[in-house]
């Protein structure tokens, strides 16, 4: 199939091309014209956070959308004349702006509490009808510019809650273009030919804009947060460069080796375009699998990232092709002096001479392998799962220094406050819901508990209580104090009574949330493990060969988990990397990072194994087998580790959103040491280590598997190598 695929794209170039090309400028129209909005539905599905949710949503309509905070600090103290005269102005007019549909002032009777002991800082709830991704960012925008006209060298005025945190929320834009400059240098270095460079990037580029247009029209049918194109971008650039790569890198060596420019292609395709396919599928699936997790909020990554790579990797077998034939032999014309690259090899090859070291000592370097990567493994046995909150932002945003300032007035618990919601079967459960909040206020961490509110004040059927914990919301006391309430402390209050209180809150969804994830994530790890097992077997039929994949690709998960701990937890190179200040382990990333580094991992050994297994089903040699694939794949996989680790890099270094610099360092981290440790070091170590039996299949099972080949069939073989390989010791 491959083999018809590149004849037709090779000698149909021109309407491939033009294929692409209209289906790149059909998707932006499209998505202009019929684009969604992104959205964020942060629903917890079978969570007590949900149940208290849906209970406000039912009997608190204009309380169940999400608020903001106005948090003003005076010189003069806030009850000054002048202060409150100005900021009593602020809040009428944002009570005017859309979807607001309360302003709690602090100079109110129900806002009295809401002025620090000092005097100096207080802070205004502003109550919106609908959540964050629902309100329109105008309306944040004219919120935040009322801040600033009434904000002086002596009237400090911040903002925080999640739709601040949403609307300030601004891609730089650049990260992208520094992801592609870098990728540019290192091809070129790669290659040493302007054309040749210049093919992984169209290509990957076409596949990318597709991908992110489709993402928005998606933005119709499913939640799909306003990160989403950046994660998906992240992940298109890198494997739609590589696949380009390897497919590309393929075509110039049987070109160099004498074959003409369509059988060459041909060869490329039903071989390193062959792996692609699978790699890509992997990639896919491991996406998919988030789906499984059953949260609305990521479905949207999860199926704009398989989106995005699904689409960059048929422009890899389809248009990269086409373009190809455009260039034919003169794929190395646009030389640059002294860096051209001659797609052979030979026993005198860097690569292949280390793979000889390797091999030669096999229990000594692979144990070096492993005692890397167990290192960088050890922070992460302190892994703490929660959610970052404002006060992890850098400081130059305004949540931060919203989060700063009520934890200097009022303590650091007023940045998370807990909700309590139950329903009333009887106004006269008003008075037993007074002990529950008498109960709640006495515990240890409650700094404040406010006075019951009911839906309708003759005749209840709901009612709410704010609790202020003294600790910050991503504090391990914070969570201690929810269990405690959920556990002992309301259900001891309200035993004899009608009452069902339930916790809720962003910080008690929180909390759930991080159960919920960890109670699931096995699910999901045994799912990709279970599809990528399958996948590996009938590929390369072996049982060994999917079970050390597994096994070495969580271990650079592992080591790239350690890496985020040791940096977003303990503080460590916190500076370097942009972060306010440490926190907890985003309690979502173990889900986003698993996936997408189990399936980029398999392209590392994909593409490797791909070329041992060629080599070992034409000489029978598992060991020199290990070195001609090592040899022929050493130098491309270096090429391709660094572009993607220069993509994400790009992100960390050009995003303040902390979410995004973790997500960017763990995959940078993981690519590197699987390029390294893995695929350099403990690949050839236990590959010799275990000889011949690296591709054991019983015989039943092979008679049930199908017949799917990644490595070069003897029909369609190029002329032989110019110099075949002798084995080495």
């Amino acid at each position: 199939m491959l083999e018809r695929l590149a004849r037709w794209c090779y000698r149909h170039r021109w309407r491939t091309v033009f294929v692409w090309i209209g289906a790149l400028i059909a998707s932006i129209a499209l998505m202009n014209v019929a684009g969604g909005a992104y959205t964020s539905d942060f629903s917890l599905p079978g969570s007590e956070t949900q149940e208290a949710l849906d209970l406000l949503e039912e009997e608190f309509p204009a309380r169940s959308g999400d608020s903001a905070t106005i948090v003003f600090k005076a010189d003069a103290g806030v009850a000054d004349p002048t202060v409150r005269q100005t900021m009593e102005a602020l809040f009428e007019r944002a009570a005017e702006l859309p979807h607001v549909v309360m302003v709690t002032s602090p100079y109110s009777e129900e806002g009295a509490r809401q002025i620090s002991p000092d005097g100096q800082i207080a802070f205004a709830d502003v109550q919106f009808d609908v959540g964050v991704g629902e309100i329109p960012l105008g309306t944040i925008e004219a919120l935040l510019d009322l801040g600033e006209e009434a904000d002086s060298q002596t009237l400090q005025i911040e903002f925080g809650g999640g739709p601040i945190a949403q609307a300030q929320f601004e891609p730089p834009g650049g990260a992208e273009t520094v992801g592609f400059l870098a990728a540019v240098v290192i091809l070129l270095i790669t290659f040493g030919s302007v054309l040749a460079m210049f093919l992984p990037l169209v290509t990957a580029g076409i596949g990318i804009g597709i991908g992110l247009s489709l993402i928005l029209l998606l933005a119709n049918f499913i939640n799909v947060p306003n990160f989403t194109p950046q994660v998906a971008s992240m992940i298109g650039i890198g494997v739609g460069i590589d696949y380009a790569l390897f497919i590309v890198t393929r075509y110039r060596q049987h070109l160099h080796e004498g074959t003409d420019p369509e059988q060459s292609l041909v060869i490329a395709l039903t071989t390193s375009g062959r792996a692609v396919v699978f790699a890509g599928i992997i990639v896919v699936v491991s996406f998919l699998g988030i789906l499984l997790m059953g949260f609305p909020f990521i479905e949207g990554i999860a199926v704009g990232g398989a989106l995005a790579v699904l689409v960059t990797m048929l422009a890899s077998i389809t248009l990269l092709p086409a373009l190809i034939g455009f260039v034919g032999r003169n794929i190395d014309r646009l030389h640059i002096p002294r860096l051209r690259k001659v797609e052979t090899t030979s026993r005198q090859s860097f690569w292949f001479r280390w793979s000889r070291i390797i091999q030669r000592r096999p229990w000594a370097t692979g144990l070096a392998g492993l005692a890397g990567l167990i290192t960088l493994t050890i922070p992460l046995f302190s892994i703490r799962l929660g959610l970052a909150d404002a006060g992890n932002d850098p400081e130059e945003l305004t949540t931060r220094r919203a989060y700063d300032l009520l934890s200097e007035g009022f303590g650091p618990g007023f940045n998370g406050p807990l909700i309590l919601a139950t329903e009333l079967s009887d106004p006269a459960d008003v008075a037993p819901l007074g002990a529950v909040v008498r109960a709640v206020h006495g515990t240890p961490g409650v700094a404040f508990v406010t006075s019951p509110i009911t839906n309708d004040l003759t005749n209840p059927t709901a009612a709410i209580v704010t609790v202020y914990p003294t600790t910050s919301p991503q504090d391990e006391a914070t969570e201690e104090l929810v269990r405690q309430l959920r556990d002992e402390v309301i259900p001891q209050a309200e035993a004899g009574t009608n009452l069902d209180v339930l916790v809720g809150g962003l910080t008690a969804g929180g909390i759930d949330f991080t159960i919920l994830s960890g109670e699931r994530l096995p699910l999901l790890i045994g799912a990709v493990i279970a599809v990528s097992f399958l996948l590996l077997l009938v590929v390369f039929r072996s049982v060994v060969v999917p079970v050390k994949a597994a096994v070495m690709n969580l271990l650079s998960i592992g080591a790239a988990y350690g890496v985020i701990v040791a940096v977003f937890q303990w503080g460590w190179l916190a500076g370097v990397v942009g972060i306010g200040k440490p926190g907890p382990f985003e309690a979502w990333a173990p889900i986003m990072l698993f996936t997408i580094l189990f399936g980029l991992s398999m392209d590392y050994e994909i593409f490797l194994l791909s070329r041992i297994r060629e080599d070992y089903v034409r000489t029978g040699d598992n060991s020199l087998s290990v070195a001609n694939g090592v040899a022929t794949t050493g130098r491309v996989i270096t090429a391709a580790a660094a572009i993607m680790i220069a993509v994400f890099l790009s992100f960390v270094l050009g995003f303040d959103i902390r979410q995004i610099k973790l997500i960017g360092l763990g995959l940078a981290v993981a690519v590197f040491v699987d390029a390294t440790l893995v695929r350099m070091v403990l690949v050839p170590s236990t590959m010799e280590l275990l000889g011949n039996a690296n591709w054991w299949l019983p015989g039943w099972l092979a008679r049930l598997l199908p017949k799917v080949h990644v490595e070069r069939e003897v029909a369609a073989d190029a002329p032989a190598m110019e110099e075949q390989l002798g084995r080495t010791r």
